[in-house]
């Protein structure tokens, strides 16, 4: 066996002492988070000041100016109500803004670099376990070396990387820290768990699972890339050992860019990462608004008694539904330093079909009798926000043909001005965090943030268009998007 396997053990304090930044890059994230907060107050200030203003120059039904005058003596009691349901829809999403915007705010996004707190010997074994169909052999056989290089340049000791596929991956790297495990065709789950679920358990039946109890396993898509502060993270938290289940970010900029229409409307999904995901799993530990399947760290004993076997109602939406059930067990989760890379959709199709599956996902997840209401109750909310958004979206037209400013129902007018000024943030954020501004020079910089100007539209388009089918179709599909 090759020596770095056997190596011996070393002071925690010397691996964090030669990896400890200068006094200015560690003033330099301060300084980044000062301004990153003063921009995003800027724009929802902008945005809240652009509502409240808007009252006076905006016609109304009858010709004449809205001041002060009550709404419902201006346009009757039916029409007033009418007009306010839109409007109220858009607070079902306010839970999650709240949660974005406080994780985005009291928590330094810009400390690029994970600090080790612990030498890699005194971590527990660590599976990454990369879950797939095997219909892209030539990708899983790259990313399986690519990762392998990267623990193993982190001096990684106790760890496997683990393929769990549907078809065999021919030509798969033979190393003594790789294992592929073939599912058999006819294989079937108590509960008849369909798609990744029902892989996912095949991992945990006695007989191909060969984890102890305290083993962790490092949930992986099958393109997803492996980084040196992803390491350090998942070392720090598993060895730590204060939760048992974990999450952490993935930006989607890394390598080559194949669509970049696509990528900038994932940017959102990396500011929902640093910012309710952050927030829910910091400060409250618990999976309010679900949990994502890859960079998933989990305890092995935790998984067996959780599981993946919840039936097909619980295979569309598998993490999620995994993180809600581990929530209605009592289990508590983390955040985990350190980010990871994957690819956006190639194409405008796959990026509605994988958009449609996650609806889908979620109101099975929202609708399970298996769920306690208390634990699904923000995810619900924010599920809805959603499914209602072409109503929710038609407030904006009527608030601007039939303006409802009357300064008694302020509050709402503010709520709501706050919600578009941190989606418009959120994207620019996103785009933000995607790179490293180093690699990247300013007019890259502002042709994405033109880009994601131009594109907001889009993004809304496709937030509602996919609705109709998510509601009314067949939810227990499971599109695999080109790779």
């Amino acid at each position: 066996m090759p020596s770095y396997f056997n190596r011996s053990d070393i002071n925690s304090s010397e691996i964090q002492n030669s990896r400890r930044p200068d006094r200015w890059s560690s003033l330099a994230p301060k300084l980044k988070h000062i301004l990153h907060c003063a921009v995003m107050l800027g724009i929802i200030g902008l945005s809240i000041d652009k509502n409240i203003r808007m009252k006076n120059c905006v016609l109304s039904k009858f010709d004449k100016l809205i001041d002060d005058s009550d709404p419902f003596e201006a346009y009757g009691t039916y029409y007033t109500v009418l007009l306010y349901i839109p409007r109220l829809l858009v607070l079902l999403a306010l839970p999650l803004f709240v949660f974005n915007f406080c994780g985005l705010f009291f928590f330094n996004c810009f400390n690029n670099q994970v600090i080790l707190k612990y030498s890699p010997s005194q971590a527990p074994f660590i599976c990454f376990r990369v879950v797939t169909k095997g219909y892209y052999p030539n990708l899983v056989r790259k990313i399986v070396l690519k990762n392998l290089e990267v623990c193993l340049q982190e001096k990684l000791e106790k760890f496997l990387i683990e393929v769990i596929a549907e078809e065999s991956i021919e030509g798969l790297l033979q190393h003594p820290k790789v294992r592929q495990i073939v599912v058999p065709s006819d294989y079937r789950t108590e509960r008849s768990s369909l798609f990744k679920a029902r892989v996912l358990q095949y991992g945990l039946e006695n007989g191909t699972h060969l984890l102890k109890n305290d083993d962790y396993i490092v949930h992986l898509d099958e393109e997803t890339l492996l980084s040196k502060n992803s390491i350090r993270g998942i070392l720090n938290f598993t060895t730590d050992g204060k939760h048992p289940i974990g999450q952490g970010l993935i930006t989607f900029t890394n390598g080559d860019v194949i669509n970049w229409i696509t990528t900038l409307l994932d940017t959102f999904r990396v500011t929902d990462d640093l910012g309710k995901m952050r927030f829910q799993f910091r400060v409250f530990h618990k999976p309010f608004f679900g949990l994502r399947g890859s960079y998933m760290v989990i305890k092995s004993k935790v998984e067996h008694d959780v599981s993946f076997d919840h039936g097909p109602d619980g295979s569309v939406a598998e993490d999620t539904f995994f993180a809600m059930i581990a929530f209605k067990k009592g289990y508590s989760f983390d955040f985990i330093e350190g980010e990871m890379h994957e690819k956006s959709p190639f194409t405008l199709t796959d990026l509605l079909r994988q958009r449609k599956r996650w609806t889908q996902g979620a109101i099975l997840v929202a609708h399970s009798l298996e769920i306690p209401l208390k634990n699904k109750f923000l995810f619900g909310m924010t599920l809805y926000s959603q499914l209602l958004a072409p109503l929710a979206g038609s407030g904006v037209v009527l608030s601007t043909l039939y303006p409802l400013l009357n300064n008694r129902l302020i509050g709402l007018n503010v709520l709501s001005a706050f919600i578009g000024g941190t989606v418009i943030y959120a994207l620019f954020f996103g785009w933000l965090k995607s790179y490293d501004l180093k690699d990247i020079n300013m007019w890259q910089f502002l042709l994405g943030v033109i880009g994601i100007l131009c594109l907001l539209p889009l993004n809304f388009i496709i937030g509602i268009v996919h609705v109709p089918q998510s509601v009314f179709g067949e939810k227990h599909n499971f599109h695999i998007v080109q790779k």
